[in-house]
């Protein structure tokens, strides 16, 4: 498997008579953002993507339920809009739809920041829980066409994981303890779910893609 190969794979799902939405799925950190870019660039035009981060409740939200400090859980999600998102995008009936994005800088998703326009034959969405068969997560997967579940090298992505917290605002030690305590929780949730995958993208592959 190469990263020609995915995109051959890719290509053909948006040959098809109305729009497909493949689905990018792993752990935090596994590289799927860097996947769905490297698609993006190779695949051109007639290709959106519409990460499912945008679905993070915002802290306000979080800070009301007493979940600020589990923050990317699946119950700190809106499921509910995502899957109401997916839906709108399989039924293509509108000339442009509008997705929300998640603004890392300030780790708040932004409402209506991505245009996803008729023209676009093929959506890209990447999350932790697109197989997830629990509560609301349950109905994204009827929603996508396919699901990759990227699998990289575990040590990489737990450094990986941290680095992003530490360029993102936390220091150093905190950044480990939220690998730790929060986000190590969601992995094994997530790795639970790679058998529904239809495809697995191994760390040999996801290592030759550079990120954007």
């Amino acid at each position: 498997m190469t990263l020609d190969d995915l995109v051959a794979r890719a290509r053909a799902l948006a040959s098809g008579p109305g729009r497909a939405v493949l689905g990018i799925t792993g752990s935090p950190g596994a590289g799927k953002s860097t996947l769905a870019e490297a698609l993006l660039g190779e695949l051109g035009p007639g290709v959106a993507h519409v990460p499912m981060d945008g679905f993070h409740l915002a802290d306000v939200a979080l800070t009301a339920l007493g979940r600020r400090d589990a923050k990317g859980a699946p119950d700190t999600f809106d499921v509910g809009g995502y899957v109401a998102l997916l839906r709108r995008l399989r039924a293509d009936g509108e000339d442009v739809i509008y997705a929300p994005a998640f603004e890392r800088d300030l780790e708040q998703p932004l409402a209506g920041a991505i245009a996803v326009p008729r023209a676009a034959r093929l959506v890209l969405t990447e999350g932790n829980y697109l197989l997830l068969d629990s509560g609301g997560w349950a109905q994204v997967r009827p929603l996508l066409d396919e699901v990759w579940f990227c699998a990289p090298d575990e040590g990489l992505r737990l450094a990986r994981l941290t680095a992003r917290h530490v360029a993102f605002g936390k220091d150093p030690d905190h950044a480990v303890s939220w690998v730790a305590s929060v986000d190590a929780p969601n992995a094994e949730l997530v790795d639970a779910t790679r058998g529904r995958a239809d495809l697995v993208v191994p760390a040999a592959v996801l290592d030759t893609i550079t990120p954007r």
